[in-house]
């Protein structure tokens, strides 16, 4: 299955999420710096939309762990990197459901909390997945998705310029041209397809915004396609490319993230393997938190 060896707003809930770190007193140290760390953070976790396979796992650890006092508070991916920045400025303890590449490694010093249970599973892998019958519809955009791949370092490019306020699809067209010699390779020898439709699905986390915002970027510059980005969530996704509503994603998080969509659909897509290897899920928390375990949470 895999190429190598290894591979949404809910605005009352930012509120109440940025609600959950508590404040600074005047002098800058936590006010909820003393009892346990369940205490500290109202025994809550900062979560993102529902839907999403990182809460499912994050539900398993609750209770895998036993930890049947805490709650995991949705939202979306926006409303957690919000809470997280409000309680990191003033140093106050934050629990937030996270993942690898994403620009708030490189904003922030953060650590993953250890997972003795393995209730997150291994690193996964991220997949590109298009319809049955693409090949024969789009050949040349089928071969430069089959080619596609790229590093988690290269894809923090691209994250953390939208990150800063650069628009997407700005900062796609950038990397895109300081990257030429990779982009070569993955568009090598294929004829131009003008005019064409293609239909990228995806999910709104930063690092599939990157992602679906390059390969459209390749598509329209380099072979002539028109692109249509799908924003959805991940069972719209994967829905679409079975019935045919989208053409591919970049965006199959595997082998446990997606891992009930891939069998629910299987024969209905092709699997053309990793374009990104090296991804992590799993808690998150400033590392100036004095925690180290998931297992932590039942006695800190």
């Amino acid at each position: 299955m895999f190429k190598h060896a290894s591979k949404l707003l809910l605005v009352a809930g930012l509120s109440g999420a940025i609600a959950l770190t508590g404040c600074s007193n005047s002098n800058g140290s936590s006010s909820a710096s003393t009892g346990s760390i369940g205490d500290q953070v109202k025994h809550k976790i900062v979560g993102i939309d529902p839907g999403a396979g990182l809460m499912k796992q994050t539900e398993k650890a609750l209770e895998d762990y036993e930890l049947s006092d805490w709650n995991l508070v949705e939202g979306s991916s926006a409303a957690m990197a919000a809470a997280l920045d409000k309680a990191y400025k003033d140093k106050e303890p934050i629990i937030v459901t996270g993942w690898t590449p994403h620009w708030m490694f490189a904003k922030y010093d953060l650590k993953y909390l250890e997972d003795p249970k393995g209730s997150y599973g291994q690193d996964e892998e991220i997949h590109t997945i298009v319809r049955n019958g693409f090949k024969e519809d789009a050949p040349s955009a089928y071969a430069m998705l089959d080619r596609f791949e790229w590093t988690p370092d290269e894809m923090a490019v691209v994250m953390n310029a939208v990150a800063d306020g650069t628009k997407p699809e700005e900062a796609a067209a950038q990397w895109v041209k300081d990257h030429a010699d990779k982009v070569d390779a993955w568009v090598k020898d294929l004829p131009q397809e003008s005019g064409k439709k293609v239909k990228l699905a995806y999910v709104a986390w930063d690092s599939e915004i990157a992602s679906t915002n390059v390969v459209k970027q390749v598509l329209e510059q380099r072979l002539g396609y028109k692109v249509e980005m799908l924003q959805v969530e991940a069972g719209p996704m994967w829905a679409g490319i079975a019935n045919g509503s989208a053409d591919a994603i970049v965006a199959a998080w595997l082998p446990t993230t997606h891992q009930d969509y891939y069998d629910k659909y299987q024969g209905q897509f092709e699997d053309l393997g990793a374009n990104l290897i090296g991804t992590k899920l799993g808690l998150v928390v400033p590392s100036y938190m004095d925690i180290t375990s998931i297992e932590d949470l039942k006695t800190k």
